[in-house]
C-alpha cells in the first residue's frame, strides 16, 4: 500500500496523462516499489523528484508526410518524449508500428529512464516513434517516410542532446535512411546522434545480438544466484525478430535449447532446438512468417496458429516479442509447468497480475528494466566508439556487455536486499535505477 503523499503524487500523475493506460502500468509498477525508499529517505519527496521524474522534460510531437508508390501523398504522426536528461543525454528507440502513440511511447520513455541508469552509463532517457508500419512498404516508401521523419527529428537530437536508435519496425534499413538525411540536413558526419548503425559507417559489433543476449546472460545470472544455470534446460521464447533471435543464439551457447519461437500469426515448437540460420533467413532476410519456419524444417516442427506460446512446457521463459503479451492465465500454465525463471527481453511483456504470481511463486523473475538492458548499454558502447573514432572488437565488446549484465544483476539483487525483500529483483531494478537518477536531480536544483 502506499501512503498518503504517494497515492497523492500517483493520483496526479494519471489524472494529467489521461488515455494513456500503458504509461499509467508503468508508473504504478515504479511507485509500488519506491514506498520502500521514500520511508528511508523522505528528501526525495521533499524535492518532488517523483512528480517531476513522470513529466517529461519534452514532448514533441508532429506530422510526417510522405509520397507512396502510386503517386500518393500519406499522412503520418512522429513522436520523440524527451523524458529525463539527469545522467545524460536522452538516450532510447524509436519504434514504427500502426499502434504507436503518446501513450506507449511515454510508457517507454519512462522505463528507459531506470533502465538506462542501471546500466551505469551515463545516458538518459527517452523514447520515440511513429504509427507508420514499414511492413509491406517497398524501399523507396521506406527511405521517403524516413527522410520526412527526419527532417523534422533532426531539429531535436544530437550527440550531446538525444540519441535514437532502432525499436520495433526499425532496423539498420531504416537507421541508414534516417541517418543520410540527418547528415545530408546537417553537413556533418556527427556518427554518434543514432545508433544501430552498420558496421561499415559507425556502427558496433555486438549491437545486432544485444538485447537478446543480455536478457538470456541475466537469466543465467538469476540462475548462477541459485546455484544452477541455463545449461541442459528449455526455453520458451516469444517473438521472431532482432531480440528473439539473439536471446535463442545465447541460449545455445551457454547450453540450453530454446524449442519456440512466434509472431503474430502463430508459433513454432522444435524439440530439436530452434534451427537459428533458418529463422534468420525467413525473419530477417526474406521478412517472412513464422509458419514458413515449420513449412521447410522438414517435419521437426509443428507451427500452432491459436493459443499461446507460454502453453508450452519449458524451464526458462524469455517473452521477446512486445509489452503486456503475458497475462496471468500464461504465468500459471508456465508455473504449473515448472518454469524457474523468466527474462523479460521485451518491455514491460508481462501483464500486472502476472509480474504478480511469478514474485509470490519466489521464481527468478527478471523484469525488463534489468534484463533488457543490454541492447541500450551496446548502444552507449557504440557512442563511445564514435567519440573515440574508434572500433572495438567482437570479443571485447561482448566482453563488455557481459560485465554490465553481471553488474546489473548484482546492483538489483544487492539493492532487494538492502530494501527486505532479498530476490525481489523488480524492487531492486526499481529502487537502484531510481535513486542514481533522484540524486543527479536533487544535486542539479529544481529544474
Amino acid at each position: 500500500m502506499l501512503d498518503s503523499s504517494l497515492q497523492a503524487t500517483l493520483d496526479t500523475v494519471l489524472a494529467r496523462n489521461p488515455g494513456e493506460p500503458e504509461f499509467h502500468q508503468a508508473v504504478r509498477e515504479v511507485f509500488d516499489s519506491l514506498a520502500v525508499v521514500q520511508k528511508r529517505h523522505p528528501e526525495y519527496n521533499d524535492a518532488a523528484i517523483l512528480t517531476r521524474l513522470c513529466e517529461p522534460e519534452r514532448q514533441i510531437i508532429f506530422r510526417v508526410p510522405w509520397v507512396d508508390d502510386k503517386g500518393q501523398v500519406q499522412v503520418n504522426r512522429g513522436f520523440r518524449v524527451e523524458f529525463n536528461s539527469a545522467l545524460g543525454p536522452y538516450k532510447g528507440g524509436l519504434r514504427f508500428r500502426g499502434n504507436v502513440n503518446l501513450g506507449i511511447v511515454k510508457f517507454l520513455g519512462f522505463e528507459q529512464i531506470f533502465k538506462n541508469s542501471l546500466t551505469g552509463l551515463p545516458i538518459g532517457g527517452g523514447k520515440g516513434g511513429s504509427d507508420f508500419d514499414p511492413a509491406g512498404k517497398s524501399d523507396g516508401e521506406v527511405m521517403r517516410f524516413c527522410q520526412s521523419f527526419m527532417t523534422e527529428l533532426h531539429r531535436h537530437i544530437g550527440e550531446h542532446t538525444d540519441v535514437p536508435a532502432g525499436d520495433i519496425g526499425v532496423g539498420a534499413r531504416e537507421i541508414g535512411y534516417l541517418f543520410g538525411q540527418y547528415k545530408r540536413l546537417t553537413n556533418r558526419y556527427e556518427a554518434g546522434v543514432l545508433t544501430g548503425k552498420g558496421l561499415t559507417w559507425g556502427g558496433s559489433l555486438v549491437r545486432t545480438e544485444a538485447t537478446g543476449y543480455g536478457a538470456a546472460l541475466f537469466a543465467q545470472e538469476m540462475l548462477g544466484a541459485r546455484g544452477t544455470s541455463i545449461e541442459g534446460r528449455k526455453a520458451i521464447v516469444s517473438g521472431s525478430g532482432n531480440v528473439a533471435i539473439y536471446a535463442i543464439e545465447k541460449v545455445h551457447q551457454l547450453g540450453g535449447t530454446a524449442i519456440t519461437a512466434s509472431d503474430s500469426s502463430g508459433y513454432v515448437v522444435d524439440e530439436d532446438g530452434i534451427d537459428l540460420e533458418l529463422l534468420k533467413q525467413i525473419k530477417e532476410v526474406e521478412r517472412g512468417r513464422i509458419s514458413e519456419y515449420a513449412d521447410r524444417r522438414g517435419g521437426k516442427a509443428r507451427f500452432v496458429k491459436d493459443g499461446s506460446v507460454w502453453d508450452v512446457p519449458g524451464d526458462i521463459a524469455l517473452p521477446c516479442a512486445t509489452q503486456n503479451e503475458l497475462n496471468a492465465r500464461d504465468a500459471k500454465t508456465l508455473l504449473e509447468n515448472g518454469v524457474a525463471a523468466v527474462s523479460e527481453g521485451a518491455n514491460m511483456p508481462s501483464t500486472p497480475d502476472a509480474v504478480e504470481l511469478f514474485r509470490e511463486a519466489g521464481i527468478a523473475f527478471g523484469p525488463g528494466k534489468a534484463a533488457n538492458a543490454g541492447g541500450v548499454a551496446t548502444s552507449a558502447l557504440e557512442m563511445q566508439q564514435n567519440a573515440s573514432r574508434d572500433t572495438w572488437s567482437f570479443e571485447y565488446t561482448e566482453q563488455r556487455l557481459t560485465e554490465i549484465m553481471r553488474n546489473i544483476h548484482q546492483n538489483t539483487l544487492e539493492t532487494a536486499e538492502e530494501f527486505g525483500r532479498p530476490g525481489d529483483y523488480v524492487l531492486g531494478a526499481n529502487v537502484a535505477g531510481f535513486r542514481k537518477v533522484a540524486n543527479a536531480m536533487i544535486a542539479f536544483g529544481v529544474i
